[in-house]
């Protein structure tokens, strides 16, 4: 008897000896997006209902789960390659345990795909975002490609997406290049009807070309983040702009980017500190 309690089990009244099962951890179950153990005593009767409290709560806490699993996909993909990535390597990151990845996600691919849209609503958001005052359309492409190229070195998820997209093990939906692709195409025919091009520019092979730069940029800045930088993108828009601008469109349009980099913006507070 005294083995059998030493070895984690109990004896309860009139019942034959058992083993002691611990109680689920309470954080655990809502980051599985189940229901934790009832609240008793004072612990129910503080703050609001336990029916109204624990379903928003456990809510909140597996979003962030997700959320937060989608992330550490995004930098183990970006940093190993979807084909090494390890699920364990995934919920350690993310803080989580494999039971907790599993209710969110059946499968790597299936976290492939969540960082994919999740980029894709990012790159959305970048080629969403209204233009300034007078800015014209071609100035929009110029901006969200400096935009989209910060993002690509500064957002695990963004540049995650793009390289799931050349990653064939993946088998994402690899909308995204589409999506950057499909964006250009439309900005660059409104600024052919502005007038804003040279009469003999083609949209189709002009939204080719920067397609094929800034997708080749990204490639290149897997291994090296120069490429990715503000110098790179506006060399790239200085040697274009004056084969593809009309002239009086071509004095309004500016190869750098139109809002400074967060770069410019920490080294000018490091000057004033200074």
């Amino acid at each position: 008897m005294l083995l059998l309690r030493s070895v984690g089990f109990r004896e309860e009244p009139g019942q034959y000896l058992r083993p002691a099962v611990s109680a689920p951890d309470a954080d655990e179950l809502v980051n599985q997006g189940l229901d934790p153990p009832a609240p008793t005593g004072q612990a129910r009767r503080a703050g609001a209902p336990a029916s109204r409290r624990q379903p928003m709560v456990k809510q909140e806490r597996a979003a962030r789960t997700r959320r937060a699993l989608i992330r550490a996909a995004a930098e183990v993909f970006a940093e190993e390659g979807y084909v090494s990535a390890s699920l364990a390597a995934i919920s350690k990151r993310a803080g989580v345990s494999n039971g907790a990845l599993h209710f969110h996600f059946d499968n790597k691919k299936a976290l492939a795909q969540a960082v994919e849209e999740e980029a894709v609503r990012v790159v959305r958001r970048i080629t969403g975002e209204p233009p300034g005052g007078d800015t014209c359309a071609l100035q929009q492409v110029v901006d969200s490609t400096h935009h989209l190229m910060r993002r690509i070195a500064d957002d695990a998820i963004v540049r995650a997406g793009f390289e799931l997209c050349a990653d064939p093990a993946s088998r994402a939906g690899c909308s995204l290049r589409w999506e950057w692709w499909r964006w250009i195409e439309d900005v660059l025919q409104r600024a052919q009807r502005e007038g804003g091009l040279a009469e003999d520019i083609s949209v189709e092979n002009v939204a080719a070309l920067i397609v094929a730069v800034t997708v080749g940029f990204e490639v290149l800045g897997v291994s090296d983040r120069e490429w990715l930088s503000e110098r790179r993108v506006t060399g790239f828009w200085t040697l274009m702009l004056p084969r593809l601008a009309e002239r009086r469109t071509l004095a309004r349009v500016s190869p750098g980017p139109a809002r400074p980099s967060s770069t410019t913006l920490l080294r000018g507070r490091e000057q004033a500190a200074g």
